[in-house]
């Protein structure tokens, strides 16, 4: 039987090897996606100067949708981070899926985000 602390354990342990190998660099920044149960996170992070250049969230007032924790709201929030990424002058980022399975929401925001611009 799992318990919810072992799966965030699981979680964490995952990301932690994930982190291992994906960098991001000034050049190259890395797309970090988060989801609890109601809402979507991700941003887009230099590590080499330790700040988050772009973000985008189910949370914010201008999203517009009912409900943060499903696939349509991903897919919104990976549609909006690419804009932003652009503005800034960013088109190739490295995913970091944070330990969580690459399908449903996860696969979503990455296949709205590639749609809007972004390579990786």
């Amino acid at each position: 039987m799992t318990t919810k602390a072992t799966k965030y354990a699981k979680r964490k342990k995952r990301h932690l090897s994930i982190r291992r190998s994906v960098v991001g660099t000034p050049e190259r920044p890395r797309l970090c996606v988060f989801r609890s149960n109601k809402h979507t996170y991700a941003q887009l992070i230099d590590d080499v100067k330790g700040e988050t250049i772009a973000s985008a969230s189910t949370t914010e007032k201008d999203m517009d949708i009912q409900h943060g924790g499903n696939i349509e709201a991903a897919a919104k929030v990976g549609e909006l981070l690419a804009k932003r990424a652009s503005e800034k002058g960013h088109e190739s980022v490295v995913f970091d899926r944070g330990g969580f399975l690459y399908h449903g929401r996860i696969k979503a925001l990455a296949d709205a985000a590639r749609e809007n611009g972004l390579k990786f």
